[in-house]
């Protein structure tokens, strides 16, 4: 049973590393996603087009009112219309557009165009269409299951094609752009993490679904995989075997090596030491812990070998990655 403060205006107690933060997809998403957002809303008339370069952030489109043309590569085109929401998870390269004749503006970076929230207005007097786009900047390294997405998950707001839930969030921006009120912007950003996480939600079942399924968040829906995704991440200082990662899901060693491999794409101690300095990460961006102290919280009993093996998976050392943080 979760603690619950004894007077209301004592401070939430943080959790720890060894707590749970809820299930394994919103432990991922809490770090990939939910943080940095920027909300913007575009009022666009024909013609007019965006050019948006490869960008290491994750995009989300809703169309509130009119239709966009969105366009990645080696993809057939996809038409949003107004309720239709598409989120690209990895930043791919893409066009969105009024129409196919229309030449779009290059746009190497959306999110530093105009003001950093409010309404951009682009295009031409034609027909109009109104975006409202949620960037979420990520890390040069996204946790591990969020490598290999796919580039796009395009949801309705038709609650019988993508479910009521979806459907009343998108009422709920819908409502809100339409009559807004104090705090309208935060009240957008937060309803945009909700649509992330039902994005997400929707991927991971899709990926079930196919026939040629991409190693990633489709183990999430493989209950013994699942199983040892949450023992690693609840208990991430733990000195893990795979041995023992079996024993805990029943299955033999041999046979969970195999099946995380296939599904997950990498075995189980290299996802480990993954998610171990993803987490690491974490604490040198939130917390001024001593290097050792999180060293010893990801479960390395040695400060130069975290420190090497953070250097290998991040591309830079703890400290520097500290200091970037800070002045991001």
């Amino acid at each position: 049973m979760a603690t619950r403060p004894s007077d209301l205006s004592e401070a939430p107690i943080r959790l720890g590393l060894s707590n749970s933060r809820g299930d394994v997809l919103g432990d991922v998403l809490s770090l990939a996603f939910l943080r940095n957002a920027l909300y913007k809303q575009i009022e666009a008339r024909a013609p007019w087009g965006l050019d948006v370069a490869a960008q290491n952030r994750a995009t989300l489109y809703l169309i509130a009112r009119g239709r966009a043309r969105l366009e990645l590569a080696a993809q057939e085109p996809i038409v949003l219309e107004a309720g239709h929401i598409a989120f690209l998870p990895r930043g791919a390269a893409h066009v969105l557009r009024d129409s196919a004749t229309t030449t779009p503006v290059s746009v190497c970076d959306v999110a530093k165009r105009g003001p950093p929230s409010g309404t951009r207005r682009i295009g031409g007097r034609g027909a109009p269409t109104t975006i409202v786009a949620a960037i979420f900047e990520g890390d040069r390294t996204p946790p591990p299951l969020l490598e290999r997405p796919a580039d796009v998950v395009v949801l309705s707001g038709d609650a019988s094609m993508s479910g009521p839930l979806v459907a009343g969030t998108i009422a709920c921006v819908l409502s809100e752009l339409a009559n807004p009120g104090p705090a309208s912007v935060l009240l957008l950003q937060r309803l945009a993490d909700v649509l992330v996480v039902q994005a997400m939600r929707s991927l991971t079942k899709q990926q079930v679904c196919q026939a040629q399924r991409r190693p990633g968040l489709v183990a999430l829906s493989d209950p013994p995989i699942h199983d040892a995704f949450a023992l690693m991440h609840t208990q991430v200082a733990h000195a893990w075997t795979v041995a023992d990662l079996a024993a805990r899901v029943g299955l033999s060693r041999s046979g969970f090596a195999a099946r995380f491999a296939e599904l997950v794409g990498e075995s189980p101690l290299q996802y480990l030491a993954r998610w171990r300095m993803t987490r690491a990460a974490e604490l040198l961006r939130d917390t001024r812990e001593a290097v050792s102290t999180i060293a010893a919280r990801v479960g390395y009993d040695s400060t130069p070998s975290f420190n090497k093996a953070f250097k290998r998976w991040q591309h830079t050392s703890p400290g520097a990655y500290r200091r970037a943080a800070s002045v991001a």
